[in-house]
């Protein structure tokens, strides 16, 4: 067999390995955004038991390493208690389970400060004109801060999916087969090298794709500015 041949042979492990590594990321950033507009609104309230509860979040999820942390969500937690265990009778979803909520957790501290500053550089002005309106807190977000915000939003949040699909290879570690995963499952069967070629190849084309998206994005919202 030729070394192109092996190549194409380990195409179909490395895709399915993509669709997880995809899969996870794709819904930990839907999530974690999601959570961070409540984290980030909780930092800038005036109640003090939010806003240190936020704040305290925040600082531990970023000072913390994400392997860490999933590793406590993984195997710590459910050892503290069975409340914590996920059992659905298939491994390699309880394991796509606990990686989704430790990345969701991890990507919601990130964005949570990304939102924050997006929502502070918008001008105070507009605040203020909204109250003169009559328009309410939520009112005032809702169809006055956010729409204006998404621009300034999109360029670091599409730096966090890019390095979340990165950092995603860390659920080899608890043997969810992702793309490194898948790898080294082929390197340790074959004993050949090679496969890093095609798998890194893959990295770059998800990477490549998802950038372009998210430059589109970027400029579709940027009529808004």
């Amino acid at each position: 067999m030729t070394k192109l041949q092996q190549i194409i042979n380990w195409i179909p492990a490395l895709l399915a390995g993509a669709r997880i590594t995809i899969s996870l990321t794709v819904l930990a950033i839907t999530a974690g955004v999601i959570l961070s507009l409540f984290i980030a609104l909780g930092k800038m309230s005036k109640n003090a038991v939010i806003q240190k509860s936020c704040s305290a979040y925040v600082f531990f999820f970023r000072g913390t390493p994400l392997l860490m942390q999933l590793y406590f969500i993984y195997y710590a937690l459910p050892m503290a208690s069975s409340f914590f265990l996920i059992n659905t009778g298939q491994a390699e979803v309880d394991r796509f389970i606990y990686a989704f909520i430790a990345y969701s957790l991890n990507s919601a501290a990130y964005c949570a400060e990304i939102i924050r500053a997006a929502i502070q550089s918008i001008d105070k002005g507009q605040f203020e004109a909204s109250r003169a309106l009559g328009l309410s807190y939520t009112q005032t977000m809702r169809l006055v801060i956010f729409p204006q915000s998404i621009r300034r939003l999109i360029p670091p949040v599409g730096n966090e999916f890019i390095m979340m699909l990165k950092d995603a290879s860390l659920v080899s570690m608890i043997a969810l087969v992702d793309i490194t995963k898948a790898t080294r499952n082929i390197e340790g069967s074959t004993r050949s090298a090679l496969v890093y070629i095609p798998a890194m190849i893959l990295y770059l084309i998800i990477t490549a794709i998802f950038s372009f998206i998210f430059h589109r994005l970027e400029k579709k919202y940027s009529v808004y500015e």
